[in-house]
């Protein structure tokens, strides 16, 4: 309103004064680097200038710190935290309502946040893909992996993920595997364990890396010139991908290995309950091996970091939280007291590691998870670009190539949809008469939804009931941190520096 206000005063004064006036003027001193500078600007602004989306004819509203020029820009350069809260300062002010951000040099873009248009895009999957905005900043890290790729590429490799994460997995999941990790760092050595029979470690070189170089991928989604500004910055980055690629080639020499001399049928170091590891999935539906590495680490960065971060959340949020504590521990405590055998484990072996803790069972402990998951989702930003031209459910008109964003960090804290204490805490906000009842993916797409539903869904939910119950019936947490815990920059949500605790085993 400011700018447009003051050059309808400059035109208005300019009006005023012969033409003769103001081209000698121009020419002179100062006036010639002013006509300069308008020069480019307008150059600027007529080259790269983002076109107005419509619903129903009418141009989309326009969000709060939209610049002339600049757009949306210079927000988007800002700490993640401070976009966190620009997107949840929109969605108050505009609701279910559909608008329009903009970047100069960037396709035109949208923000979503009605769950009818989500559940559209959910449905049409052929229509919203990765497009070559997503791809082109994250196709170092991710290459042709599920996160990266449509079509057939990513069909392979859910094929592959759904014959791993079949029922009997899941089994040997909550009966096995769980109860022999859950005293290290349980998502990192089951997700190497279960999906590649390779051992793996929270602080090895290549967790280290990916996770830098996850943090880097992240920035290139808020910085529009990320491939001069790497140019510069970039060596670190470029180490990290190399220790990355080298683990998955690592990952595909060993299933080969593993295959020829048949050791991933005899090896006792591996959980041979499990029919298959994902690994050898992947060599049954892919003949590329370079294509086969970058499933496998697209596969481990989903099912490692997610659920690491969301316990992690969940954690801090239950430290917080002494009363949902308490609920939790007598809930664990009423299904542990009501199970027989339990002296069957032997003399000094803690009762809550004998026990397979699962969702079912453990209702308000899940609705803590939930809890935990709406106020801290694992992936905060969502983005996709049209393939074709579309219309969504409201009367926006999307033409191809465009960009479409939904924030479930944003969607989550809607009090449209939450009620009016959508920032707080409250676990009891997902039962009914003592039962966990869930929403639609579109009304709570942590779990993305339509084709693209997270896999590892069931299986986070297990690790949850089971992480969760023997953690609180086993230890009493105290925070040992004084400042407000936020999460640093990455594609996913990890906590900075941590959770620091103190940690007393109850008796």
């Amino acid at each position: 309103m400011i700018y447009g206000t003051a050059q309808a005063q400059l035109s208005s004064k300019f009006d005023d004064v012969d033409d003769s006036v103001i081209l000698v003027s121009m020419r002179q001193g100062p006036g010639l680097v002013l006509l300069g500078v308008i020069g480019i600007l307008l150059s600027y602004r007529f080259l790269f200038r983002t076109p107005a989306l419509l619903r129903d004819g009418v141009p989309l509203p326009k969000p709060p710190n939209t610049l002339p020029l600049v757009g949306n820009g210079i927000l988007f350069l800002q700490a993640r935290q401070k976009l966190f809260a620009w997107f949840v300062r929109c969605e108050r002010q505009f609701g279910h309502e559909t608008f329009q951000i903009s970047v100069p040099s960037l396709p035109p873009g949208v923000v979503i946040n009605d769950p009818r248009n989500l559940e559209y895009v959910f449905k049409h999957e052929g229509v919203f893909g990765k497009g070559d905005f997503f791809k082109q900043r994250s196709w170092d890290l991710f290459g042709r992996g599920i996160i990266n790729v449509d079509g057939e590429p990513w069909r392979a490799q859910r094929r592959a993920g759904l014959g791993f994460l079949n029922a009997a997995n899941l089994r040997v999941l909550t009966d096995v595997a769980l109860p022999r990790y859950l005293g290290a760092s349980i998502t990192s050595q089951l997700m190497g364990k279960m999906a590649y029979n390779m051992e793996m470690h929270a602080d090895d070189d290549f967790t280290k890396a990916f996770d830098y170089a996850s943090g880097v991928t992240a920035e290139r989604f808020q910085n529009p010139l990320w491939f001069v500004t790497e140019l510069v910055t970039g060596a670190r980055f470029r180490r990290s991908l190399a220790t990355v690629k080298s683990f998955g080639e690592k990952i595909v020499r060993s299933a080969i290995e593993d295959r020829r001399s048949e050791k991933h049928a005899a090896s006792e170091s591996k959980l041979d309950e499990v029919s298959g590891t994902l690994i050898q999935s992947f060599l049954d539906t892919i003949t590329n091996e370079g294509f086969v590495a970058e499933a496998a680490l697209n596969y481990l960065s989903a099912g490692r970091d997610t659920v690491a971060q969301a316990l992690t959340w969940t954690m801090m949020l239950l430290m917080h939280n002494r009363s949902a504590t308490g609920k939790v521990r007598n809930e664990v405590q009423q299904l542990v007291q009501s199970l027989d055998g339990l002296d069957e484990a032997g003399d000094g072996v803690d009762p809550a590691l004998s026990v397979n803790f699962t969702p079912v069972a453990l209702p308000y402990t899940m609705a803590v998870f939930y809890e935990s998951l709406r106020l801290y989702p694992p992936i905060p930003f969502e983005i996709k670009q049209c393939e074709k031209a579309t219309t969504l459910p409201d009367g926006t008109f999307l033409p191809s190539k465009s960009v479409l964003v939904f924030c479930p960090w944003a969607m989550n804290r809607s009090r449209i949809s939450w009620g009016e204490d959508a920032d707080e805490f409250r676990p009891e906000r997902w039962l009914v008469d003592g039962k966990l009842v869930t929403k639609s993916a579109s009304e709570f797409p942590v779990f993305n939804g339509g084709a693209r539903t997270c896999l590892g869904k069931k299986m986070a939910e297990l690790m949850a009931a089971q992480v969760i119950a023997t953690m609180i019936l086993t230890f009493d947490f105290m925070p040992a941190y004084s400042t407000k815990r936020v999460s640093k920059s990455s594609l996913t949500l990890p906590m900075e520096g941590g959770l620091p605790c103190y940690v007393k085993t109850r008796t």
